[in-house]
C-alpha cells in the first residue's frame, strides 16, 4: 500500500494515490517539464547569438576608445614627464634645504643634550650609590668624607687671620674625632689658656682607661719647638699619648710618626691613628689589672705605644684604610667611565632617531605624523615625561 495520499477537494475525503492514477499525472508533467526545456534552450541559443553580436559590436567600440585613450595619455604622459622634471629640480633643491636645515638642527640638538648631561649623570651617580652597599666601600666612604671635611675646613681657614685658622683647626679636630668616637669625653681647652687644644678621654669596657692629648697647627713649615710645648702640656694634664696634627710635617714623616716622644700625623690620618692609640690604652689597661704591681702605669703605656708590636699594629691599620682609600678610587673612575659611556651610547641613539625622523619628515612633508617623544628630543625633553 502507497503512502501517498491526495484529499478531494469535493468531499475533503482522503484517496490514496496508487500507480494506476498516478502514471498518467506523471506522463503530463514529463511532457510538459520536456517542452519547457526546449523552450529555454531555444531561447539561450538566441540569446548566446544576440551576446555574441553584441560583444563582437563593443570589442570594436572599445578598440576605438583605447585608441583615443592611448593618444590621450601619450600626451597626459608627456605633460606629466615636464611637470615631474620641474618638480625634480625643485625636490633637489628642497633637499639641499632640509639638509642644511638638519645640520643646523643637530647642532642645537648636541648643545641642548651638553645642556642635559649633567643632570643624566647626577642620575646615574645617584643610582650606582645607591647600589655601593659593601660595608668596606661605606667604611672608605665615611673615613674619606671626614678627611675631606677637615681639610676642606681647615683650607677655608687658612682666608681669616692665624687666630681664627687655630680656632677653626681645632674646632674641625674636636668635632671629627667626636663624630668617629662617640663613646669617648672631648674636653677643648679654652681660648687664652696654655696646654693643647683638645683633650680626648678614652672609655673602655670598663671605664675610663686613659687620655690623648690633641694640638693642630696651621703653617706651611713645621716648628721643631712645638714638640718640647706639647710635652709640657701632657704632662699637665696627666694624658698618657700627645699627638701633634699638622700639615706641614717633619723630614722623614710622610704620614704619621713617633717624634721625640709625640705622635705626628697628617690631618687625614687623624682618625686611623686615634683608633689605633685608644685600642692600645685599652689593650694596656687590660693588661695593667691581670698584672697590677709588675710595672708602673706610665712605664707599660710608654713601653707599649713606643713599642715595635703597636707600631706593626698601627701600620696594619693605616695599610687596611689605605687600600679601602685605593679601592674606593678605582671604583670612582670606573663608575665615572661607565657613566661616560653610557651618556656617549645615549647620546647616539638620540642623534641617530632624530636624524631618522628628520629624512623622513624631509621625504613626507606635511603628511608626515608628528611623533611627541621624537619631538621632545629635539628640543631637549625627557621623552618619557608624560
Amino acid at each position: 500500500m502507497s503512502d501517498l495520499k491526495i484529499t478531494c477537494p469535493t468531499c475533503s475525503s482522503d484517496i490514496e494515490l496508487t500507480e494506476q492514477l498516478a502514471g498518467p499525472l506523471m506522463a503530463d508533467q514529463r511532457a510538459a517539464f520536456q517542452a519547457q526545456l526546449e523552450r529555454q534552450k531555444a531561447e539561450m541559443a538566441k540569446g548566446m547569438a544576440e551576446a555574441e553580436a553584441r560583444a563582437k559590436a563593443a570589442a570594436q567600440a572599445e578598440a576605438a576608445d583605447e585608441a583615443r585613450a592611448l593618444a590621450d595619455r601619450v600626451k597626459e604622459q608627456d605633460v606629466k614627464l615636464r611637470a615631474a622634471q620641474a618638480a625634480q629640480a625643485a625636490a633637489m633643491k628642497r633637499e639641499q634645504e632640509l639638509k642644511d636645515k638638519e645640520a643646523e638642527m643637530e647642532l642645537t640638538l648636541q648643545k641642548m643634550l651638553a645642556a642635559e648631561r649633567p643632570a643624566l649623570e647626577e642620575r646615574l651617580a645617584r643610582e650606582a650609590q645607591e647600589k655601593a652597599s659593601l660595608k668596606e666601600a661605606e667604611q672608605a666612604q665615611k673615613i674619606d668624607a671626614l678627611t675631606k671635611r677637615i681639610e676642606d675646613l681647615q683650607q677655608r681657614a687658612t682666608q681669616g687671620s692665624m687666630q681664627t685658622q687655630g680656632e677653626a683647626a681645632e674646632m674641625v679636630l674636636e668635632d671629627t674625632l667626636a663624630q668617629a668616637f662617640g663613646m669617648d669625653g672631648f674636653s677643648p681647652v679654652g681660648k687664652g689658656q696654655s696646654g693643647a687644644d683638645v683633650r680626648q678621654d678614652v672609655m673602655g669596657p670598663s671605664g675610663a682607661v686613659g687620655a690623648i692629648l690633641w694640638e693642630s697647627k696651621r703653617t706651611k713649615n713645621f716648628t721643631a719647638g712645638w714638640l718640647p710645648k706639647l710635652r709640657d702640656d701632657q704632662r699637665s694634664a696627666g694624658c698618657e699619648v700627645a699627638v701633634l696634627v699638622t700639615a706641614a710635617l717633619p723630614d722623614g714623616i710622610d704620614s704619621f710618626g713617633l717624634v721625640d716622644g709625640i705622635w705626628v700625623c697628617a690631618p687625614r690620618y687623624a682618625v686611623p691613628l686615634a683608633s689605633s692609640l685608644r685600642q692600645g690604652l685599652i689593650d694596656v689597661a687590660s693588661a695593667k689589672g691581670r698584672a697590677m704591681g709588675q710595672e708602673t702605669k706610665m712605664e707599660m703605656i710608654y713601653d707599649y705605644l713606643t713599642g715595635v708590636q703597636f707600631k706593626q699594629r698601627v701600620d696594619a691599620i693605616v695599610e687596611r684604610f689605605e687600600d679601602m682609600q685605593d679601592n674606593l678610587r678605582k671604583e670612582r673612575v670606573f663608575m665615572e667611565k661607565q657613566w661616560a659611556l653610557r651618556a656617549k651610547q645615549i647620546d647616539l641613539v638620540i642623534g641617530s632617531t632624530v636624524g631618522m625622523y628628520g629624512d623622513v619628515q624631509g621625504i613626507a612633508g606635511r603628511s608626515m605624523p608628528e611623533i611627541n617623544g621624537v619631538e621632545r628630543l629635539m628640543i631637549g625633553q625627557d621623552p618619557t615625561s608624560d
